[in-house]
């Protein structure tokens, strides 16, 4: 899946990513992939940007860490990112039923002129 397809949407799905536990960017990269079934295979010139940005907004922390001698960026959600993850989801909701409503329809019965 190209970038592209996921404009508007990366940050609520960084943000899922970082709901049940902080990780650090690569691991970040890396549960996208394992939970897209490989759909989903970020650039990290993707990634890191939108990392800085959602850290700009207040909805995710970050900290360093060394961890077997190397320097990690570890991210967390914030209260704050918390809240934005669940309008995000509240929003995808009601976009994904508006959507299906057109784009899972079945044509209509015979009785119908056409």
């Amino acid at each position: 899946m190209k970038a592209d397809a996921l404009r508007g949407h990366l940050d609520a799905l960084l943000l899922a990513v970082l709901e049940d536990e902080p990780r650090h960017g690569y691991a970040i990269i890396e549960a996208m992939q394992v939970r897209s079934g490989g759909a989903l295979d970020l650039p990290t010139g993707t990634v890191y940007p939108a990392l800085r940005r959602l850290e700009r907004a207040g909805y995710v922390r970050s900290e360093w860490s060394t961890v077997s001698g190397r320097q990690r960026r570890t991210y967390r959600l914030t209260p704050a990112g918390r809240r934005a993850l669940e309008a995000e989801r509240t929003a995808w909701r009601e976009f994904t039923a508006t959507l299906g409503g057109f784009l899972d329809r079945r044509p209509e019965t015979a009785s119908e002129p056409a």
